[in-house]
């Protein structure tokens, strides 16, 4: 395998980055916290137009201390979604509560706001919702929005693949009472690991600023009257943000531009269909995902097995959280009804969205580094599959 790596999505530097770096250790604000943090929370903040935003060191710590924010502890119930990477739901465990998982919609393969209805109404009200934006792509946020806001239930909104994408002409990661973003390597931004808090209510925030920095109380000695966490990000690292943040918009015509080329490329292969994006939003691309019809002799894993051949990467859709042996026990709403470790046996379960979608689908190379050679080699390889 002499040939050169094509990966699915890696980060891209444009020297901004040193700038702001450079800056840094001119300075020796090397330690957490400085300038490059509180210009990066501010313009992030000034971009998707919320009220203030807290960086810290990675999305899934946005998602616990929001958690801690509102409240949730042992014992509760949170409605999150089943179709997402495991770092949207695994701190609803660190803080002692329970999930309940809802199932996809076909229109986007995010939460679907019939399956969450169906949960309020078997469940009643939960102490949160988390929904996740997948690969870039908006949920029908304003739809689950006014479905939290009719049982008086908050709502986390987990952006951390979706940044620069809007929705009826908003940004995400504002629908909810707090939003997260990620920005680990592979994201659409990186500054190579970390996250970031947002909301519009300033006391969330100035909390989740508190708590990250182990909840030390403001005194000439070190003071502390609740356990913290050592959850900021630190100066250098935002400073590779604020440098990555100048190119965002750049960086989602380009993920856009990889999005198009496969679609125009597999138009005349009937088995093949690419991610959903729905007219009322705009997506960030980040990931390009397809998914192969059921009747077809090609399975995603034929794709990532031939691709591999050509040390090209890819993977399979996120396998849903209902799915995972960590998760066998948890309850799981399907638009028709609900799926527990009683009636796994039904045929109940074949009928979920996220199920199919994973057992279908697969991401395909999304990097924006990627050459026109590169997207005809990848192209070229996936249509052999379908001869």
């Amino acid at each position: 395998m002499s040939e050169n790596r094509i990966y699915m999505a890696s980060p891209t530097m444009h020297g901004d980055e040193q700038r702001f770096v450079k800056e840094a250790f001119e300075t020796n604000w090397i330690a957490p916290l400085g300038p490059n943090v509180n210009g990066f929370e501010k313009e992030l903040a000034e971009y998707i137009k919320t009220g203030s935003a807290a960086a810290l060191s990675s999305g899934t710590a946005a998602i616990h201390l929001a958690l801690i924010l509102l409240g949730v502890g042992e014992g509760d119930i949170v409605f999150c979604s089943d179709l997402t990477f495991s770092a949207t739901v695994n701190p609803v465990t660190y803080v002692g509560a329970k999930q309940i998982f809802i199932d996809s919609e076909r229109d986007s393969f995010n939460m679907s706001p019939k399956a969450l209805k169906k949960a309020f109404e078997v469940y009643g009200a939960p102490k949160a919702v988390i929904v996740a934006n997948l690969y870039g792509t908006p949920a029908k946020l304003d739809v689950i929005r006014n479905i939290c806001d009719e049982y008086h239930t908050p709502l986390i909104e987990d952006a951390a693949e979706s940044l620069g994408a809007v929705y009826e002409g908003r940004q995400t990661g504002t629908f909810g009472d707090i939003g997260v973003f990620s920005f680990n390597g592979n994201k659409i931004i990186t500054t190579s690991g970390g996250g970031m808090l947002v909301s519009d209510n300033e006391e969330y925030v100035n909390r989740a600023r508190f708590l990250s920095t182990q909840a030390r109380e403001n005194e000439r000695f070190y003071q502390h009257k609740e356990i913290g966490y050592n959850y900021r990000m630190s100066n250098i690292l935002a400073g590779v943000g604020r440098g990555q943040l100048l190119y965002l918009d750049e960086h989602i015509v380009l993920k856009k531009k990889i999005y198009d080329r496969y679609q125009e490329a597999f138009a005349d292969i009937e088995a093949i269909e690419m991610n959903p994006v729905p007219a009322n939003c705009k997506a960030n691309y980040w990931l390009s995902c397809m998914t192969i019809k059921k009747d077809s002799n090609v399975t995603p894993l034929d794709i990532i097995l031939e691709l591999e051949k050509h040390n090209i990467e890819s993977r399979h859709i996120w396998k849903p959280m209902h799915m995972q042996p960590v998760f066998a026990d948890f309850p799981f709403v399907m638009e028709d009804g609900v799926m527990n470790r009683a009636n796994v046996a039904d045929n109940v379960i074949d009928m979920s969205v996220s199920r199919d979608v994973f057992s279908r689908g697969l991401c395909l190379p999304s990097d924006i580094k990627n050459t026109d050679e590169d997207m005809e080699k990848i192209i070229g390889i996936i249509r052999k599959c379908f001869r």
